[in-house]
């Protein structure tokens, strides 16, 4: 055995990490050992690798997945921009969070004024978005409002309606319609749009409805208010929708006015 080789508990205390990192950075190929006594398994570490070692230390310290430390060590120098891209998207969300809790902290817990209304069933141009899970929904609802819109160009103020599960758990869909124009049925016309966006009839029904004013992503503390209106007379939601009443290119986040409807099951 090579009289320069470290044995991995000397070379943890080195690179600051622990021997169960060692292990698995060395089952990972990160850091593989310099030599293994094949009798024993023991392994043995050089000084030089101690800068590696350090080196994932460090960025395992920023937050960088461990396959993305890979890609750096090798030399790749874009490995870091997904990770950039990811925290900063992780910054605003938090940021998101922060705001609708002082919202909270300021006027408590939301409890709007609820009413009833029977709507009627509608033809729609809609577009379906699947979402990864929950935390995935915004982007869904943005992708299908963009494909609604790119078929609507032209057409004048287009007022959207965004229909969500209330079962948060599973398999989550998200679609986002709007009106069909008059006329447009005519003689079966406007069956297929394309570009991602079908016709369709939107159900009526009974809905509890109220009125949000303030972010998009402060939406779920007024929907959080209805449901809980309808759970208190057991009244089984169905789905949740939000009708974006204002026009965001023009009017002011914390001015924005969503009408928040839970269709229910009637009795």
């Amino acid at each position: 055995m090579d009289g320069d080789l470290l044995p991995i508990g000397q070379f943890a205390r080195l690179g600051r990490l622990s021997v169960k990192q060692l292990r698995h950075y060395d089952e990972l190929g990160l850091l593989v050992p310099a030599w293994v006594d094949p009798v024993t398994g023991y392994r043995y570490y050089r000084a030089s690798q101690a800068r590696v070692a350090l080196s994932i230390g460090l960025l395992r310290s920023l937050d960088v997945p461990l396959p993305v430390v890979g890609r750096v060590l090798e030399g790749d120098a874009g490995a870091l921009e997904d990770v950039r891209a990811g925290l900063e998207a992780e910054l605003a969300r938090r940021r998101r969070t922060l705001a609708a809790l002082e919202r909270v902290m300021a006027g408590g817990l939301p409890a709007p004024e609820v009413s009833v209304a029977r709507l009627p069933a509608r033809r729609v141009l809609a577009a379906r978005e699947v979402p990864g899970g929950p935390e995935g929904i915004g982007r869904a609802t943005s992708a299908a409002v963009a494909r609604v819109l790119a078929v609507s160009a032209g057409e004048g103020e287009v007022r959207l309606t965004g229909v969500f599960p209330v079962d948060l758990d599973g398999a989550l869909e998200v679609l986002v319609a709007r009106e069909v124009p008059v006329g447009a049925w005519r003689d079966g016309a406007a069956t297929e749009p394309g570009a991602g966006v079908l016709t369709e009839v939107l159900a009526g029904g009974v809905f509890a409805a109220a009125r949000h004013v303030g972010p998009y992503d402060q939406i779920p503390l007024t929907a959080s208010a209805v449901l809980a209106w309808c759970g208190e007379r057991r009244l089984v939601a169905l789905e949740v929708r939000e009708v974006y009443v204002s026009d965001p290119a023009v009017t002011a986040p914390d001015r924005l006015v969503t009408d928040v409807l839970v269709r229910f099951e009637e009795e």
